[in-house]
């Protein structure tokens, strides 16, 4: 049960439709990313988003300006523990600057209700302002 909600929250993140992706948080939902992460500095966003309006907006709307084409997902394993699912994958997608980017995660999505209330997102944060904030190639 776990993990199917876990794969259809990861599929409404991938659509970027607000209302399906606002659908699998609980109201007061908690999205918590690195602070001073690439993707929340290049972006002029917060790292700790609060409720489910604030994230759906932000993976609608926001992302999509830094991550422009062929954004995926792929999966490397996860493991649930009652109503905790951590997931390791690794993203892919080519930047607003022509680059691409390619880099490895960790999503600790903790579930209440049959809903996500609680992601933290871990992510190799050095990697990440090597890939945004380089030179695009030639």
């Amino acid at each position: 049960m776990s993990q199917s909600i876990i794969q259809d929250a990861l599929e409404a993140l991938a659509g970027g439709d607000p209302d399906r992706i606002a659908a699998v948080f609980t109201e007061d939902a908690e999205w918590l990313s690195p602070p001073g992460n690439a993707t929340a500095v290049a972006l002029n966003a917060t790292d700790h988003m609060v409720g489910r309006t604030a994230i759906a907006r932000f993976f609608a709307e926001d992302l999509p300006r830094l991550f422009v084409r062929d954004l995926a997902l792929a999966f490397h394993g996860s493991h649930t523990d009652g109503e905790r699912v951590t997931v390791e994958a690794t993203m892919t997608a080519t930047l607003a600057n022509g680059n691409p980017y390619v880099n490895d995660y960790c999503f600790v999505f903790d579930l209440r209700d049959g809903l996500i209330h609680r992601v933290r997102e871990y992510a190799d944060t050095a990697r990440g302002h090597r890939m945004v904030f380089a030179e695009p190639p030639r």
